[in-house]
Order: structure tokens, then C-alpha cells, then sequence
């Protein structure tokens, strides 16, 4: 990088802190890589019994673009004098393909907040999409106005992006714009932030489009739903409070909105990586293996225990083990509110208490059940549904998954 570049980047940092912070964000990148894969990968980890604990770094596509991380900040790391921002343009360069797109959205859901502190490229700025390709709010408002003002808007989860809404191909938000007649668009974020600024971003995205709509059509009669994958429900659930304060309209028209898989109240494999940071502190000779633990990102922290909103994820120092202070946030009222859950065993004779989830989220969790009443979310029992012998990522693929979709909101 030149040092022209570098003034234009506002970057002052000398060369020895730049080889600093490259090193830093290489180690970074490729141990939590690591742990983000086996929160997508692992199927039912909790079984200390299972004789093929690795499967899960042999699976496919999303194994390829893991390792792909691996491959190019290894590459890159061998040059301690290479700045940050050689990061930057050996990934920007495969921003073109679907490969390229998860890769960057995996990185992002790593460091995504430490990307946009660093103005990276590579930091993903919040937009719609259709068909792959980001759409303005006034093209999704002619769309919407064909569709008769039904809208459905799919929010991905951790790491990902709104491409991989298309798994074995099938997409559930194509598949069902063309069985229930609606416009459907994808939301695309940076997971690596925390949950609160990106629910204040999805708030202000859905307000500038619904206004954009009533402007082209102000007797349009609008219904719009939201599917929303893992973290994207956390997302919606924070857009849907803080609209509030900033009086948006837009809440008045959500008629449902589905969580697959969400971590209402936290998700197991964050929560053993806080006290994995705790138990390594405590010892002087492991203490400096907290160095890679402790990148995780905001988005990621922030499942720890589901946390919505700028209060609750007030840390004075983040990457210690705390205790659950979030504020009790109910569900929308007057929403219809729909969740699925998600378990590895395939026994109908268990009970919901019995069930220990996927491994990335619990099925009390995902159903939004706490042993403190007021954090209870009050889902009617005829919009829970259970998924046996699925895992978490199938959500996004699975046949019994769809028909539940489709049969709940063609009502």
C-alpha cells in the first residue's frame, strides 16, 4: 500500500504497528474461522460419545470457503510487513463470485466490527436485493405495487449472506414469492456488528422503503412478512423495538415474521466460548491464548444470551465472562409471530425439555422459553414448531421446513 493510499485512509499508524495489527488480525481471521465453521458444521455436538467428531470440516461448499480464509491469510501472514490492507484486496478480488461473496461474509461475521472501524472495502454495508443484485428502495416499490403490497423480506443469519438463501436448489423465498403471489427481497448485513446496530440499520432500510412505496401508491393496502434465519431474528426482533423510538411506520405493516432457528436467549457454543476465555485468564501460562479467543466479534458476543438492544450489550469489558443483563423485550404485539426449533434426534418421544437442540441453538431457546417469566416469549402453541433429525443450517433447505412456512403465511 502506498503511503499516498494511506494518508487517503486516513491511516498514521507507523510501519511497526501496521506489522503489529497484520499479524494480529491473521491469527484472528484463522482461529475464530474455525470456531464459526464448527457453529455452522457441528450436527449434534453435545454427544461426547460420537466417533467422528471431524466430520464436520469435510462438508462441502461452505467447507471450501472456510479453508479458502485459511489458505489467504496464511499466504498473507507470511509477510509480517504486509499491511492490513493486502488482506483487503487479495479477498476483494473474489467479491464477484458466490464463493467470493460467502468468503466475505464469513470474514465479515468474524470482523465485521473491527472492518468498519478500519473502513475496510471489505466491510458489508446493509442493502436489499433481488435475484442477487442490489435493488433501490424506489425499483422494490414498483415491485411491491405488482404484487398487490405483499412483501417478504428473508433475513440471513451469522456469516452469511442473502445468495445462500439458495440451498440444494431451493430458496425459500422464491419458492414461496411464486406459490403466495409476493415480492420478496433479501436483507444483506455485516454479522460481525452487534445485533442493536444492525436491527437500528434493518429499521431505517425497511422506513426510507415503505415511504417510497406510500409515495407511488398511497392507497396501497400493505402486508409485509419477514423470515429471518439464526441471528436475522435477533435483527428483526431489535428493528421491531427500536422503531419505536424512532417513530417509524413501518411496524404497522408487518403482519409475520418467522424465526428459524434463533437464539432468543443465547446460543450454547458463544456461551462456552466466554467461559473458555474465563477458564484460560485464570492461569498464567495459558492467559496468553486468550490473545486469539477474544476477536470474536460483536455480532457474535452478542449471542451469547440474545442481546437486542445498546443496553444489553453495554460491556465495560466485553470478552469477560458476565451474567445475563439483558432487558426483557416481549414479542411485537399485534404481529403474528411464528418459530421454528431444530434438534438432532430423530425420537418423537421426547419432550421439549429433553431436546438439547442442534448444538448452535437450543430448542428452549429457539421457542423462546426462560425460566424467568418475564423473558419468556409468548408464542401460541399452534405457531412452535419442532424440526426432528434436522439440523440447523437444513432449515434453510429442508422440504417439511417450506410446507411450514407456506402453510403459516398463506393465512
Amino acid at each position: 500500500m502506498s503511503s499516498s493510499k494511506q494518508d487517503e485512509r486516513g491511516d498514521h499508524a507507523s510501519k511497526s504497528d501496521l506489522q503489529s495489527a497484520n499479524q494480529l488480525i491473521v491469527d484472528a481471521i484463522i482461529a475464530i474461522t474455525n470456531i464459526v465453521e464448527s457453529m455452522h458444521h457441528r450436527i449434534n455436538p453435545l454427544s461426547k460419545f460420537s466417533s467422528t467428531p471431524n466430520k464436520e470440516h469435510q462438508r462441502g461448499m461452505t467447507r471450501m470457503v472456510y479453508q479458502t480464509i485459511q489458505n489467504i491469510t496464511e499466504l498473507v501472514g507470511k509477510g509480517l510487513d504486509v499491511p492490513l490492507g493486502m488482506i483487503s484486496e487479495a479477498l476483494g478480488k473474489k467479491g464477484r463470485s458466490p464463493s467470493g461473496e460467502a468468503l466475505i461474509a464469513a470474514l465479515n461475521g468474524v470482523l465485521g466490527d473491527h472492518l468498519v472501524k478500519q473502513q475496510s472495502p471489505l466491510a458489508i454495508p446493509m442493502a436489499l436485493y433481488q435475484d442477487g443484485n442490489k435493488i433501490s428502495s424506489e425499483a422494490l416499490a414498483e415491485s411491491i405495487k405488482q404484487s398487490e403490497g405483499k412483501l417478504l423480506i428473508m433475513v440471513h443469519g451469522l456469516c452469511m449472506n442473502h445468495l445462500q438463501w439458495q440451498q440444494r436448489g431451493h430458496d425459500h423465498g422464491k419458492a414461496l414469492s411464486n406459490d403466495l403471489n409476493v415480492t420478496t427481497a433479501y436483507l444483506h448485513y455485516n454479522t460481525g456488528l452487534h445485533v442493536y446496530e444492525n436491527g437500528k440499520a434493518f429499521s431505517h432500510t425497511l422506513e426510507k422503503l415503505i415511504t417510497q412505496v406510500l409515495e407511488i401508491e398511497p392507497d396501497i393496502e400493505l402486508e409485509i412478512s419477514i423470515v429471518a434465519h439464526s441471528m436475522g431474528g435477533l435483527v428483526a426482533r431489535s428493528a421491531m423495538h427500536q422503531a419505536q423510538s424512532f417513530e417509524h411506520k413501518w411496524p404497522e405493516y408487518i403482519e409475520n415474521i418467522v424465526f428459524l432457528g434463533t437464539p432468543h436467549h443465547g446460543a450454547p457454543l458463544e456461551k462456552a466460548g466466554s467461559w473458555l476465555d474465563m477458564l484460560l485468564g485464570i492461569h498464567g501460562y495459558t492467559a496468553p491464548l486468550t490473545r486469539l479467543t477474544k476477536f470474536r466479534s460483536a455480532g457474535i458476543r452478542d449471542l451469547r444470551h440474545g442481546n437486542l438492544l445498546a443496553s444489553d450489550a453495554e460491556e465495560r469489558k466485553p470478552f469477560e465472562f458476565h451474567k445475563d443483563k439483558r432487558t426483557p423485550t416481549p414479542l411485537p404485539k399485534d404481529v403474528n409471530c411464528f418459530t421454528v426449533a431444530t434438534t438432532a434426534s430423530d425420537s418423537p418421544n421426547k419432550t421439549t425439555e429433553t431436546l438439547v437442540g442442534d448444538g448452535l441453538v437450543s430448542v428452549n431457546s429457539a421457542l423462546g422459553k426462560h425460566e424467568s417469566k418475564p423473558f419468556t416469549l409468548l408464542f401460541p402453541v399452534r405457531h412452535q414448531w419442532i424440526a426432528r433429525d434436522i439440523n440447523h443450517m437444513q432449515l434453510l433447505s429442508h422440504p417439511d421446513v417450506y410446507i411450514t412456512l407456506r402453510n403459516w403465511l398463506e393465512k
